[in-house]
């Protein structure tokens, strides 16, 4: 603990704080697919109809109803561990890899097993009745059903799994090939500082759709009747000042002190207040339309960079 530590004193600039304090995990997804192209013969059948030739013609079948309450509650767990991940992480050049806080893994693999759980539970539930989807892909799909589309069950179709990943040369090359090993060493450093630029794009772009949204609903609507206003709209961006504070490494003082001024405005303010506070809701409202207008030219004004990942 002591070595990560005063490593993690060492860091001086955002790049190394990325490679101090953060791991790179990634998550994957086993999926029952649930469209099927059409074979030639099919596309052909199906081409005629448009008089076209089957070659101009690319089309797919629908083998599952997707929209079947027991379809769509396993779908919803994989949907609810992809945006955990995704809000809990940073993104990384590298493609499938987020970055996550070292102090965050033990909390990371609880979540991530409970959703293993919680899809293996409802995978169950959507074997029960799998028969009953296939019988209603068959009346439904008329001469385009193929019975050996389908499995017969389900089980072991869908999955979610996860995993830490070493972005760093191995150290046996620092021996063999201490060249080649500098050269990795380089092109891992040149990720990372990558990696901090987007992340701070995301934060700016994340940033900015939250503010943009609020000041739309603080605004009066053209008939000058307040509009309908929910409480998402400050919770979202509450939960956004969380995120920023526990992931953001970006030394962008001007980034930081949006984010403080737009807290402070929603701090210790309802959402019943700003719907029933006519003079609250206009400065609130005010306030946040500069921050967005400040966030406006930030996106504009700022250099782009080449976010590209070089070949090997």
């Amino acid at each position: 603990m002591s070595e990560f530590v005063n490593a993690s004193d060492r860091a001086t600039s955002p790049r190394e704080r990325l490679e101090v304090e953060f791991l790179a995990t990634r998550v994957s997804f086993t999926w029952l697919g649930v469209r099927r192209a059409l074979d030639r013969e099919q596309t052909a059948q199906a081409a005629e109809s448009f008089g076209a030739e089957g070659q101009f013609l690319s089309a797919a079948k629908k083998l599952l109803d997707t929209k079947h309450p027991a379809y769509k509650a396993v779908s919803k767990v994989k949907s609810q561990a992809g945006g955990f991940w995704k809000g809990m992480s940073l993104p990384f050049p590298e493609p499938g890899l987020r970055l996550i806080r070292q102090e965050d893994l033990d909390g990371f693999e609880s979540r991530m097993a409970g959703f293993r759980q919680a899809l293996n539970t409802n995978v169950e539930a959507l074997d029960q009745v799998f028969w009953e989807l296939k019988d209603n892909a068959r009346q439904k799909s008329g001469r385009l059903y193929n019975s050996s589309d389908l499995p017969d069950s389900v089980l072991g179709a869908f999955s979610i799994d996860w995993s830490l990943e070493n972005v760093a040369p191995p150290d046996y090359l620092l021996t063999l090939r201490p060249d080649l090993y500098e050269r990795e060493a380089a092109r891992i450093r040149g990720q990372f500082e990558q990696a901090v630029v987007l992340a701070e794009q995301g934060f700016i772009a994340e940033f900015r759709k939250l503010v943009a949204h609020l000041t739309e609903m603080l605004t009066d609507s053209p008939d000058g009747k307040p509009r309908q206003f929910k409480s998402a709209s400050v919770d979202n961006l509450k939960e956004f000042f969380e995120q920023f504070k526990r992931l953001s490494v970006s030394d962008n003082a001007d980034l930081a002190e949006l984010v403080g001024k737009a807290q402070n405005l929603v701090n210790g303010v309802s959402a019943e207040a700003l719907t029933n506070y006519d003079v609250l809701r206009q400065f609130v409202g005010g306030e946040m339309g500069k921050v967005q207008q400040s966030l406006d030219s930030m996106i504009v004004d700022r250099p782009r960079r080449n976010i590209v990942r070089k070949a090997r």
